[in-house]
């Protein structure tokens, strides 16, 4: 959410880091709510004031034997005319915070101009691609091979977008959970985490998923919403309070299964396990102090390109522009992993991570402070999120590139005590 301070302050620049997402000019609307909304507030603190001075005045005058009816029925007047006053504060207050929550984050100014995911700026490229004496398979040809990957019967059991992985397959998801889960808190200080995966309103609210992507999320009966990302859970342990500068950064890891409706998506990457409703993924979130969350986005990147390096994958890493720039993030850096098998075996790259930098706009909305030994003030701190990393897609990128012509897969040497194998091999 945004500050109103900064829009009072700054109108016009405020609109143009809003046309950068495209979004017509607003702060003149926002400044009328706010006025509107200040003004009532005025009113109703000098009617309330007047209230309690009249009602004390009765009290004088009785007391002196006087008469109070007039006083009286200005008390009364007043207790009419206040309730109206709070309800229209009320609704004023409301459509001013839902107005705020609708708009995106502002963009850090060297975040790339562009219309879309062509427009990136690369920054680079890690590995050599594997080459293949044969055409490579994508993924669903492999796993349906091996026998241990079936979407047949995950439609039956759920329709699109679902998978059941069975024997090596399914021990490959725990071991690359268990792999970067060990990378992340005994290289890089996280701390591992094991959060609820649904949650309520106001905790889609506090990271931003909410109310812009009701669509894409997937709502119980009872109010409570299942998590898109760890990122929701994880982020949201520190709403409401004050940390002390000192406890910053915290760090936290969490491997959960994830949730998403694919609203948007629709007609993309129906084939096998790229964009599916359900799947798991490995997540890193940090708080921080304002003065360390741009080295702290490079950190992060860095532990989630340890884990592909790790993998013996090759992969590059973009810089988003504004067009592609998600809802809640200042910057964001994608990672995005060389597949072999895509676009009938000419191979591609596509996203694994996303690594972003949110500033203070998720903390406002939390409310998520952080203050300094010896100072009154408190400061909002900065969160960051990233994938470190989505599992199904990691699994993807081992099956097609360490792919054999014989149908087997080799295995990165980092997985082999995981796996207790180098290979995955055909069912029985």
């Amino acid at each position: 959410m945004h500050d109103i301070r900064f829009i009072r302050d700054n109108p016009e620049l405020f609109d143009a880091a809003m046309a950068r997402r495209n979004i017509d000019p607003v702060a003149q609307e926002i400044l009328s709510l706010d006025t509107e909304r200040r003004h009532i507030q005025t009113e109703l603190q000098t009617q309330q004031s007047r209230r309690n001075d009249a009602s004390k005045e009765i009290g004088k005058v009785k007391g002196s034997g006087g008469n109070a009816d007039v006083l009286m029925a200005e008390v009364a007047e007043l207790k009419q005319s206040i309730p109206a006053l709070e309800a229209e504060e009320a609704r004023l207050e409301q459509a001013l915070t839902s107005h705020l929550m609708g708009l995106p984050n502002i963009l850090e100014d060297y975040v790339p101009e562009g219309a879309d995911e062509a427009d990136n700026e690369l920054l680079r490229v890690v590995g050599t691609p594997p080459s293949f004496s044969f055409t490579p398979r994508d993924h669903v040809a492999l796993g349906e091979a091996l026998g241990q990957m079936d979407f047949a019967s995950a439609a039956k059991l759920s329709g699109a977008r679902f998978v059941v992985l069975h024997g090596q397959l399914a021990r490959l998801e725990r071991a690359l959970a268990s792999f970067m889960l060990d990378i992340h808190t005994t290289e890089f200080g996280y701390r591992e985490t094991v959060p609820p995966v649904l949650v309520r309103t106001q905790t889609m609210t506090g990271t931003g998923q909410l109310p812009k992507f009701e669509e894409d999320l997937f709502r119980t009966t009872d109010d409570r919403w299942l998590i898109p990302t760890a990122e929701v859970p994880l982020t949201n342990l520190v709403a409401d309070s004050i940390i002390a500068h000192a406890d910053l950064p915290l760090r936290m890891t969490a491997y959960t299964p994830c949730f998403r409706a694919e609203a948007g998506s629709a007609g993309r990457d129906t084939r096998g396990m790229i964009r599916q409703h359900q799947f798991s993924k490995v997540e890193l979130v940090s708080i921080v102090a304002a003065e360390e969350s741009d080295a702290e986005l490079e950190r992060m990147t860095s532990c989630a390109e340890t884990v592909l390096q790790r993998l013996e994958l090759s992969y590059r890493v973009l810089r988003l522009c504004n067009g592609d720039t998600g809802f809640s993030a200042r910057q964001t850096l994608d990672i995005e992993v060389w597949l072999p098998g895509q676009n009938d075996g000419e191979g591609s790259f596509r996203e694994i991570s996303s690594c972003s930098n949110c500033g203070p706009f998720q903390a406002r909305r939390m409310k998520a402070r952080t203050r300094a030994e010896g100072e009154k003030e408190t400061a909002f701190v900065h969160t960051l999120n990233g994938s470190a990393l989505a599992l199904g897609r990691c699994m993807i990128a081992l099956l097609e590139n360490g792919q054999q012509e014989d149908g087997s897969i080799l295995l990165p040497a980092a997985l082999h005590s995981y796996m207790g194998t180098d290979r995955l091999v055909a069912s029985l």
